[in-house]
């Protein structure tokens, strides 16, 4: 994604169905559960309320509850499942096209009957609109949208794309009301009408109000008569007051790693508990290729040499979250330690001194790191400093560290601005497709000037053709081990997930797994 703002999810296992899909789980209709309104507060914003602009957690969030998508991600598992379709297949042999027929008696939230019209507008508006801070970037491969019926929808894909289950699966495959949404321009009154679960009955600043949608019809089985969502905007400390006051049931997305370690010491007499799950969000160091400094391979190998991220996961993180040796992180299939590998788990001055020297480099690199506050965490300030400090120990390195609003981050990286610079990634879905087309296919989100022809030409296009993603493994291997080598950017940590509660609230567990969608008809309170 245009890259979207991090943080948490749970262990992945691989497995695309190229075949027939069929239901797994209890249709549901629209009826609230018996138990009580939730309030759940994160310091994330909703950035959008219409899917085509949306490509942050925040906002995914809203999407996954709001609108209905054709597949969907049970709880628990990483392989899409019917959610408004009755059943998906490819019906081709090369991954290009792929059918859906819808279920029957599919209605929006407002009463409007949900048909295949629906389903290509949705996708046709959200490519024609292509913006910048949307989903479009993840369907380069979508050629058109077809409506042989009602009830058919067929995409004609112009290269093979076994992931595109996963994608549509996504909150990129929201499904809209062709009634009330523009084709050629964004929805910017704050509303929303889909067929999920809930319907958006209010949308602040500081707060959004969801009650149930009585016309759903899908997979979901509601638990409570509605979530109101109160947002934070970055101040932890009053997200932390808040949930010990007992003014919100849940804090999610926005903790310090020292208020989650405050509250499990304390957890038993505040009455609140930590859930804790492993995710597969993932932070990394960038090297612009043509910066002057971190364009020099000596410098990015020394740095690899000396970074020490058991000490960053002790020190900034209080052993909430894990070290990353690759891009593609552990638990999803394909992983593997290329940068481990390459360059160990301890630091090596004598290493990093070599790696320079084989660039010619005798005096200490004058290096700015460059940071944004909270987008990618609330320690990255933290992190990107410590960091730093390791660099300057070696007496190798002159570095410092600047941090500035994420807004202008984006448009100084995009400028190619920064020489190093931090960036955090929350996958769209959980295939290692996810983790590498992004950041090396063509037109990649990391702006950091980065080609291999290889990765472009024969991995990228090779894995996302394999319908059997087991298939996938050594290619994916051979894409991470070049990255290690030229190191256009360097794995630093891999997330876990944490979400704070009362303890009269329940259901948590099953909203933070590996594909990311928080699900508000799983939470129910006493």
């Amino acid at each position: 994604m245009n890259m979207r703002n991090q943080w948490p999810v749970l262990p992945i296992v691989a497995g695309l169905a190229s075949g027939l899909l069929t239901g797994c789980g209890t249709e549901s209709g629209g009826s609230g559960g018996s138990g009580s309104s939730v309030v759940m507060g994160m310091s994330d914003d909703v950035l959008a309320t219409d899917p085509a602009s949306g490509y942050d957690p925040g906002s995914w969030l809203l999407f996954n509850n709001v609108f209905q998508s054709l597949l969907s991600f049970p709880k628990g598992s990483t392989e899409p499942q019917p959610e408004a379709a009755e059943e998906c297949s490819f019906t081709d042999t090369r991954a290009q096209v792929y059918q859906c027929t819808l279920k029957d008696g599919l209605k929006f939230s407002n009463g409007d009957d949900l048909t295949s019209e629906d389903v290509k507008f949705s996708f046709d508006r959200m490519l024609k609109i292509n913006d910048d801070d949307g989903p479009a970037i993840m369907f380069p491969m979508l050629d058109k949208v077809e409506t042989p019926d009602e009830k058919t929808v067929v995409f004609r894909l112009n290269t093979p794309d076994a992931t595109f289950p996963s994608k549509i699966a996504s909150g990129a495959g929201s499904i809209v009301d062709h009634t009330q949404y523009d084709a050629d321009g964004l929805r910017e009154d704050g509303e929303a009408v889909g067929s999920g679960p809930y319907q958006l009955e209010s949308f602040s600043d500081d707060e959004a109000v969801f009650s149930v949608n009585d016309n759903y019809k899908g997979t979901a089985d509601v638990q409570n008569t509605g979530v109101t969502l109160k947002f934070f905007h970055g101040d932890q400390s009053a997200l932390k007051r808040d949930l010990l006051a007992k003014k919100i049931d849940i804090a999610y997305r926005g903790l310090s790693a020292n208020d989650i370690a405050d509250i499990e010491k304390t957890g038993d007499n505040s009455g609140v508990e930590v859930v804790e799950g492993s995710s597969a969000e993932v932070q990394h160091l960038v090297f612009n290729m043509d910066d002057p400094v971190a364009g020099q391979l000596g410098v990015r190998q020394a740095i690899a040499h000396l970074l020490d991220r058991d000490a960053l996961i002790r020190d900034v993180y209080q052993g909430t979250a894990t070290p990353l040796y690759s891009i593609i992180p552990a638990g999803i299939s394909g992983h593997n330690t290329a940068f481990f590998d390459t360059y160990g788990a301890r630091p090596s001055k004598a290493k990093a001194a070599a790696a320079l020297r084989s660039d010619g480099i005798t005096d200490k690199v004058k290096l700015t790191l460059w940071s944004t506050p909270s987008r990618y965490g609330p320690a990255t300030d933290a992190l990107l400093k410590a960091i730093a400090g390791q660099l300057n120990a070696s007496g190798l390195f002159d570095a410092d560290v600047k941090s500035v609003a994420f807004d202008q981050y984006e448009q100084d990286t995009a400028a190619g601005k920064y020489g190093v610079y931090v960036k955090g990634w929350v996958p769209d879905y959980p295939d290692a497709d996810n983790f590498t087309a992004p950041f090396f296919g063509k037109g990649n989100v990391l702006s950091n000037n980065y080609t291999n022809n290889t990765i472009t030409g024969t991995l990228i296009p090779q894995t996302a053709a394999q319908s059997d993603r087991s298939a996938t493994d050594e290619n994916f291997a051979k894409l991470q081990d070049i990255v290690a080598d030229e190191l256009p950017v360097l794995p630093v940590w891999q997330a876990k997930q944490y979400a704070v509660t009362r303890d009269d609230v329940y259901g948590l567990e099953y909203c933070l797994d590996a594909s990311t969608v928080f699900r508000f008809w799983e939470l129910s309170k006493d």
